[in-house]
């Protein structure tokens, strides 16, 4: 991993993490997520007389992970920030989240910005505090 979080960054580790949560199986049906297969109710649909739908498998478990990591980065975001980036991150056109949020464009993406930019920030303080501990402790081991 690179030295310092960009703001590109976080933003493809948000769409990947919106990939990764579509490719987990189950359904959602009026809000509820079923994992029983579809059900064929005639004969037809039972034969290939539809077109077949090619879905991907289940995403890996170290997308898993990430997406998991990515989703407690929403946390720290206010909750319009937290729609607006998930948004995003599915793809939603800034047409529809203007319409949404009631905002101009620019403004929807200036605020998109100042969410990933506190986001990476949090990030990289975090790194900068990790690799501050590290440093102390291989010190400290040296010493011994």
């Amino acid at each position: 991993m690179a030295e310092k979080w960009t703001p590109k960054m976080v933003a493809d580790r948000m769409e990947e993490a919106a990939k990764t949560l579509r490719r987990l199986p189950g359904q959602t049906i009026q809000g509820c997520r079923a994992f029983w297969p579809d059900i064929i109710h005639e004969f037809s649909e039972a034969y290939g007389w539809d077109k077949p739908v090619a879905r991907l498998g289940s995403p890996p478990p170290d997308a898993i992970t990430r997406m998991d990591e990515c989703l407690d980065w929403l946390r720290w975001l206010e909750p319009d920030a937290t729609r607006l980036i998930w948004l995003r991150a599915e793809g939603t056109p800034w047409k529809l989240i203007m319409k949404r949020f009631g905002i101009a464009r620019s403004t929807a993406s200036s605020r998109w910005s100042a969410a990933i930019m506190q986001i990476v920030a949090i990030l990289n303080i975090q790194k900068r505090k990790m690799s501050g501990h590290l440093c102390t402790r291989q010190v400290g081991q040296s010493l011994l």
